[in-house]
């Protein structure tokens, strides 16, 4: 085989659940490099939420390696499949944007991709182009070019409706509508978290009845959000989005459990993974977390993350920087001052915190040094006092 072949599959199939079908991508390598065009490489994001977190860089820095390799990237913004919303998973309909949320939010998709992708290598294609403009017949020629039978065979669909729970006709055909842009692009590759799966093999078989070269897919792990146990996901609140600020990504990444270390290494470091696996455990999070704050904000600022994560969690000491919240009374409600603070979401997490002992007072500079409370309402017998919840969240409540 061509080495540039290798190098190529090499970079493909690196970390990657499946790949379909090898020989055909190999014949495709072969012709791309034959006749100096590069190969187009599909992957399409629905702008259901404006920020772009870790899970979704696994797949962009490997097409951004692609595209070092001279591969151009068509990225599909679904502004129009985003007013369907991808049932991949769902076990119930997802809420219907609306033109100005999904336009908002796509304008924060390109903004942030770049980040990662070349620019110059990357083609930004809003998919209502071509179905604004299809008529009737030829969207009636679509469905017919699919059963309900096949679309059926998918899991999440034959759960919700053992289980009683709604399925529109809209979720059932946006399998189709994803897959046509593939054909709409011709693309060659098509990448894919592996619950993209179903999705990326209808745009292969759509290509193949429209009489078109079908796509190679390449689906890839989803990478378990900050809770452990679901995938990233801004929706269940457990992602670390890649424009947060550096203490705020440090911190999220020293929160992961030892368990996912190996995982978070394997998708998302880029240094030297042998030398993470002799490291104390402690030491190669923290070379992780400072990696990873580096690549989308600036090494100086990394360190200065990392010397701030361990002033606080190591030495006990504050951050140098702790929001502020002013009061007009003395007598406060903590859960309402961390609600309204916005620190944590709601009043009844609040409380819970607080039965469970999670919030104190800190008394003087020494983080460790804390008054737990247990009561909802608080006299402040100072001007102002810092407010610790949990082990890394803290509020200076001013009177």
């Amino acid at each position: 085989m061509d080495p540039t072949i290798s190098d190529h599959l090499k970079i493909i199939k690196e970390n990657a659940a499946e790949l379909i079908a090898e020989s055909e991508l190999i014949t495709k390598l072969k012709n791309s490099l034959k006749e100096n065009k590069p190969l187009k490489l599909k992957i399409g994001f629905d702008p259901t939420a404006c920020d772009i977190h870790l899970g979704h860089t696994v797949l962009l820095k490997k097409l951004r390696k692609l595209q070092d390799l001279g591969h151009q990237v068509y990225f599909i913004i679904g502004d129009f499949t985003a007013k369907i919303g991808d049932p991949s998973g769902k076990t119930t309909t997802r809420p219907v944007l609306t033109d100005k949320q999904i336009k908002i939010n796509a304008l924060t998709y390109t903004k942030q991709a770049f980040k990662i992708l070349d620019k110059k290598k990357t083609t930004i294609i809003y998919n209502s182009i071509w179905y604004k403009k299809m008529d009737l017949s030829k969207f009636l020629e679509l469905l017919g070019s699919y059963t309900i039978a096949r679309v059926l065979e998918r899991d999440d669909f034959s759960k919700r409706m053992s289980q009683g729970k709604p399925l529109t006709l809209l979720e059932i055909i946006y399998p189709l509508i994803q897959g046509y842009d593939s054909y709409k692009l011709e693309a060659d590759i098509e990448f894919g978290g592996t619950d993209q799966k179903f999705n990326l093999i209808v745009g292969r078989h759509l290509q193949e009845n429209f009489n078109q070269a079908p796509q190679c897919l390449v689906t890839m792990p989803l990478l378990v959000g900050t809770d452990g146990k679901n995938k990233m996901s801004k929706s269940l609140g457990n992602y670390i989005g890649i424009t947060e600020s550096p203490d705020s990504i440090f911190g999220k990444v020293m929160s992961i459990s030892d368990e996912l270390m190996a995982e978070y290494v394997k998708l998302l470091y880029d240094g030297d993974r042998e030398a993470l696996k002799v490291m104390h455990p402690k030491e190669a999070k923290l070379t992780l977390a400072e990696s990873i704050v580096s690549f989308y904000h600036s090494e100086s600022l990394a360190k200065k993350a990392r010397l701030g994560f361990e002033k606080v969690f190591s030495k006990g000491g504050l951050p140098e920087e702790i929001p502020t919240y002013r009061v007009k009374d003395s007598k406060i409600d903590i859960a309402e001052v961390l609600q309204k603070s916005g620190l944590i979401v709601s009043k009844n997490e609040v409380r819970r915190l607080l039965q469970q002992g999670a919030i104190s007072v800190v008394d003087g500079a020494d983080s460790k040094k804390h008054h737990v409370l247990s009561e909802q309402i608080l006299e402040m017998s100072s001007p102002e006092l810092i407010l610790k919840v949990g082990k890394k969240k803290f509020l200076k409540v001013v009177l």
